[in-house]
């Protein structure tokens, strides 16, 4: 390894919920080139988590300008909003996990929130570095298992996490290589994988202790997925790895066309199958590949427009273009299902209702409902403000 990863922060700051502040440091890593002050972490709590019914009738909003919000359904009315510490939060850029009524939030300046769905009340506060005015948490949607959150970091902080789920509390952490880490974790076999620049990383989810590094050459900028037997990531220009998830072996490659690129969020695996979007200058496609042989099974074409968004739902890859296309494809053949160019453009996630004859997204300018049969975009909430900058958004209806 280029650096010496440790199983502890250089310098940490706990503050519980009587105040009190304890600081433990490493004299050995006093001359290590990242500042102290970017590797505090703080943790505040109100109470311990409890499991929390769920407001049915809510939907959660998480504006592209950083404030978090829920949304009455039913009343139309907004039922609470939580923002974060610092006035440097004017974008979204991250995900949110709900589990057992509980809302785990994370903001761009490095704060993380675990907040009653019902209330907005906050259960605890914790945060990485103490930044306010670098983006320290982006594209990250925490990932939550066996009591503990994972979550990595940008520069100047540079980790991976692992908080305690009950009181955000520090469980353990590592210093990554390099400061691109912006792809949400992989939980498997009791393992969390990761990406970081050219290198791809498992650590044993219970300690934070290093398993194995694997470095390719070439920056692997995708997401980590698995099948439920073997690991998948993508490189930032037109490769997808298929990984053994002990030692990080590659058993497999697939290159797509050499004028594509840009997998990153845009894949997943279901039924011994692996899917993907790539991006081109004239054509995006989405792939359909064995997970088995590393062979393809499909391809569809779009053209002249890139695939900002997929995800899996009943058995049918679900997402729409930069151009603002809604569509459905059929995971079996790869066949369009279904079809329509938006009048809102979406840049949010998709929600499907429980009813199966609607979903969710969040316009530019909208919380949209967008109905199957009429096609119909209904404007739920509309914002007071636009911005015309406005890239993220995210959503998630409260079930």
């Amino acid at each position: 390894m280029k650096k010496k990863l440790i199983t502890l922060l250089f310098v940490f700051t706990v503050v519980n919920v009587f105040g009190q502040i304890t600081t433990v440091s490493n004299p050995e890593e006093t001359n290590n080139k990242v500042s102290a002050s970017a590797d505090i972490f703080t943790n505040k709590v109100s109470k311990p988590v409890t499991k929390v019914p769920l407001d049915e009738a809510l939907i959660l909003i998480y504006d592209y300008d950083g404030t978090l919000f829920t949304f009455d359904l039913e009343s139309e009315t907004i039922a609470w909003t939580v923002k974060a510490t610092d006035s440097f939060t004017e974008m979204c850029a991250n995900g949110v996990t709900l589990l057992d009524g509980v809302l785990y939030v994370p903001f761009i300046n490095g704060e993380i929130f675990a907040i009653d769905n019902q209330t907005g009340e906050i259960f605890w506060k914790s945060r990485l570095g103490d930044s306010k005015d670098q983006i320290i948490l982006k594209n990250q949607t925490p990932v939550i298992n066996n009591g503990k959150l994972f979550i990595t970091t940008q520069s100047p902080n540079n980790n991976i996490y692992a908080l305690n789920v009950k009181d955000g509390s520090l469980a353990w952490s590592n210093k990554l290589d390099a400061t691109n880490n912006d792809m949400p974790v992989l939980f498997f076999d009791n393992k969390v994988f990761t990406q970081s620049a050219s290198n791809v990383y498992s650590f044993d989810a219970n300690t934070g202790k290093l398993l194995n590094q694997k470095s390719f050459e070439g920056v692997i900028s995708g997401k980590p997925v698995t099948d439920g037997e073997t690991i998948f990531i993508a490189n930032e220009k037109n490769v997808v790895y298929a990984l053994s998830p002990d030692k990080l072996d590659v058993l497999w490659e697939f290159k797509f066309d050499e004028n594509q690129n840009n997998v990153r969020e845009h894949i997943f695996a279901k039924d011994k199958k692996v899917y993907f979007a790539a991006q081109g200058p004239e054509v995006s496609s989405i792939y359909a590949v064995d997970s088995k042989a590393g062979t393809q099974l499909w391809k569809t074409d779009f053209k002249e427009d890139n695939i900002a968004y997929i995800i899996e739902e009943s058995d049918n890859v679900w997402g729409y273009t930069r151009k603002g296309k809604l569509f459905q494809i059929d995971l079996t053949n790869g066949e369009i299902a279904f079809e329509v160019k938006l009048t809102t453009r979406p840049i949010s996630n998709l929600e499907f209702a429980t009813d199966d004859e609607s979903l969710f997204y969040f316009s530019d300018a909208a919380l949209i409902q967008f109905e199957f049969k009429t096609k119909d975009e209904n404007e739920m909430y509309l914002r007071t403000s636009i911005k015309d900058d406005a890239y993220s958004a995210f959503v998630k209806l409260i079930r």
